[in-house]
């Protein structure tokens, strides 16, 4: 797809600088695009690409003052970063938007539901009284279960497996390899020392406007629902146990594990590998630094937590600061116990 700068300034709201008729064909880093790319300038480190890059086309910030001439031509727009990745999503979508079709082979049952304008790749498997709402993505190898219902605008990328009576809201983007709606991790222990399966009988529930990273997965609850709520992102590699909640607005980095029947607030953030213990509840806002484990609940809305087990982050950076000082604070202790032995022994003598 072709874009001359001036579509472009409309998509983001910029003012061009330089030709208004300089033509893009695809996005490039402002290091290494070429001709006919677009790129942009947000960090001030990269600003000396901006007067050497081949880029046709590049977005910058308004506030933005040249130190030397610039051969692309420029958008200006308040936020370069945000304006180009609304570029970004809008050119995803409208690449998106050109697959619909029911590709073989695939399979739908007759009883399933499916809206318009929706895209099945081959080998993709619809089981019974799904439904599938209107301009929804479904791609190859992907499994539906029983009374899955997938809503609009929803995309789902090739080899991801949706048990039976699991929501996926609308606006919904899952990743390659995802799992959702898998028995939680339930197992009742025997008085023979052997464990018996507990039945998880409820399901996953994924609300508008959800992002899940390639090969997360999500448990269904053992009863009643798993709950993601809307807004929330989630990156690869996540692993979310049955009953979890998941507040609105909430950012989990890759490797993260969470226990079953933990809550966690709105707006939180998780830094990668965070654990998470079970039946605890994290207040809204607060934010986790990465390798940090949670062993008890957080009841403070806002606070920033590190470490293991987590508590107060500047807290946790002074006692890392303090361990890494430990050897040389052994020998400075020496030192004194050294001088002390010395002190007393000249005041016995005297």
């Amino acid at each position: 797809m072709q874009f001359s700068a001036a579509q472009i300034g409309l998509m983001i709201n910029g003012t061009i600088e330089g030709d208004a008729n300089a033509i893009v064909e695809s996005f490039g880093k402002i290091e290494e695009a070429k001709s006919s790319q677009i790129s942009f300038l947000a960090n001030p480190k990269y600003e000396d690409y901006l007067y050497s890059t081949q880029a046709s086309v590049v977005i910058v910030n308004q506030s933005l003052q040249l130190k030397a001439p610039v051969k692309a031509t420029l958008i200006r727009v308040p936020d370069a970063y945000s304006a180009f990745a609304v570029l970004m999503t809008k050119y995803q979508e409208m690449a998106a938007n050109q697959l619909t079709g029911i590709q073989s082979p695939s399979h739908i049952a007759d009883s399933a539901s499916i809206g318009s304008s929706v895209y099945i790749g081959a080998f993709a498997f619809i089981s019974d009284q799904v439904k599938i709402g209107n301009n929804s993505k479904i791609y190859p190898g992907v499994y539906l279960g029983e009374r899955v219902i997938v809503g609009d605008n929803t995309t789902i990328y090739p080899g991801v497996k949706i048990y039976k009576d699991c929501v996926i809201g609308n606006n919904v983007i899952i990743h390659a390899g995802v799992v959702i709606g898998s028995d939680g991790f339930g197992f009742a222990p025997q008085a023979d020392g052997s464990f018996t399966k507990v039945p998880q009988l409820g399901n996953v529930v994924v609300e508008d406007y959800v992002e899940i990273g390639a090969n997360s997965t999500i448990d269904r609850a053992t009863m009643g629902s798993t709950l993601i709520c809307k807004g929330v992102k989630i990156d690869n590699l996540v692993q979310i146990a049955h009953n979890v909640e998941i507040g609105s607005n909430t950012v989990i980095a890759a490797q993260t594990g969470i226990s079953g029947s933990s809550k966690v607030g709105k707006y939180v953030m998780m830094g990668g590998q965070t654990g998470v213990a079970g039946h605890l509840s994290i207040a809204d806002g607060t934010k986790i630094g990465g390798r940090s484990g949670i062993t008890k609940t957080i009841k403070e809305p806002n606070k920033s937590v590190n470490g293991y087990p987590a508590f107060d982050y500047t807290s946790s950076l002074r006692v890392q600061a303090a361990t890494r000082n430990l050897p040389e604070t052994e020998k400075r202790i020496q030192a004194l116990e050294k001088l002390v032995a010395e002190l007393l022994s000249e005041r016995v003598k005297s």
